[in-house]
């Protein structure tokens, strides 16, 4: 690791160098050169001068990086093997049999959110569009084919995206939960910035990143958990979360992760980003629910890494701690980021739900759903699971 404020030497990954090897000539030469241009700007930026010593006042900053409050492990290294075994040899069927349908809104359905509503459009993984009270917001936006520093290696997309990054409506603000791959991607974030004028919000240092791909800092808010912004009338409040961070590598930590709260006057969503389960969901309900309607991450779990993701029951108790109204499972169906089967996560989380009276619905990637008049449960998913 290089000192703080120095530039890094970069160096090709490994993974990218060996790919070489796993195909014709001709194509690896073409991808080894489009990852030597693309990767080292795709790692992203440090955090320096004022950025840097704004971080190092949170009370979640010692020791050079981030930590959870409650403390949280990724998987172990000695458990590397067992997971390689599993990868390998396990049962679960990973990927779905048939192609995963979407829904392509037409302009006439985007060209007017409900000005006292709230209208929610999964575009797959983490990617979701937040109608509130007629203002616009984008969560974690990723058009991107794999997630990964280079468009050559990486978990690949399973669904194309079901809206044109030029077919999107007007913005008025893009969020970031944190810097992991499948929630920041650089070439999205580089052509929403060139097409738009809406300000992104983000957690602490992230906005190194940001300015790295060509973003002027007077776009960019950078907030520290429970610290709040508000843009086109409405707050947005960065809020907890049991994760971790790193482009360059896992558990670097440079940069913070955060759940947040759009809150509008009457009406409000709260969306998880990536956490594993931990007790201040209530603390959060408490100071700022309830909700509308929750975005939850269900998807990506693991027994090998239980503290950083949450499983599908763990999604309904975090929906019920934030005093949710619809849950919406998000982070699941579009990459294939774990061991479990392709469609696990849903069938767990409305197994759960059930036994909680708790409602949830599952929109087909792409299919707008008004929290008020919400369409006719359809089991998509099991058609091609």
């Amino acid at each position: 690791m290089t000192p703080e404020g120095t530039p890094p030497v970069y160096r090709m990954p490994t993974l990218v160098r060996r790919s070489a090897l796993l195909v014709p000539v001709g194509a690896a030469t073409t991808a080894l050169a489009r990852a030597a241009w693309d990767v080292p700007a795709a790692l992203g930026g440090r955090a320096s001068g004022e950025r840097l010593e704004r971080m190092r006042r949170s009370p979640r900053f010692r020791d050079g990086a981030f930590h959870n409050e409650a403390e949280a492990h990724i998987a172990p290294a000695g458990e590397t093997p067992n997971i390689l075994r599993d990868l390998v040899f396990g049962r679960e069927r990973r990927r779905p049999r048939s192609p995963v349908p979407v829904v392509t809104p037409s302009p006439a359905e985007l060209a007017a959110p409900p000005a006292d509503g709230v209208r929610l459009t999964w575009l797959g993984h983490a990617t979701a569009l937040v109608e509130l009270e007629g203002k616009r917001v984008l969560f974690d936006p990723v058009w991107s084919d794999r997630v990964s520093p280079s468009q050559s290696v990486g978990p690949r997309r399973m669904h194309p995206i079901p809206l044109a990054i030029e077919a999107l409506p007007a913005l008025d603000a893009v969020v970031i939960s944190h810097d992991h791959y499948d929630h920041l991607d650089m070439r999205t974030i580089r052509r929403l910035a060139a097409a738009r004028r809406m300000p992104f919000l983000v957690p602490l240092g992230v906005g190194a990143h940001l300015e790295r791909w060509g973003i002027k800092p007077d776009r960019i808010i950078e907030l520290d958990w429970e610290e709040s912004a508000t843009v086109a009338g409405l707050a947005f409040t960065a809020t907890a979360s049991r994760h971790f961070s790193g482009r360059r590598r896992p558990g670097e930590n440079a940069t913070l992760w955060a759940s947040w709260v759009v809150a509008g006057h009457d009406r409000r969503v709260f969306y998880t980003g990536d956490s594993g389960y931990f007790d201040d969901y209530a603390k959060i309900g408490a100071a700022h629910g309830p909700f509308d309607a929750t975005l939850i991450q269900i998807g990506a779990y693991s027994p090998y890494w239980p503290d950083i993701h949450m499983t599908p029951e763990e999604g309904v108790a975090t929906h019920l701690a934030v005093r949710g109204g619809l849950l919406v499972p998000v982070h699941w169906g579009t990459f294939n980021l774990a061991l479990h089967s392709w469609s696990e996560p849903v069938e767990r989380v409305l197994k759960d739900a059930a036994t909680h009276d708790v409602r949830v619905a599952v929109p087909i990637p792409g299919q707008i759903l008004d929290v008020d008049a919400l369409p006719k449960p359809d089991t998509w998913w099991r058609k091609v699971a």
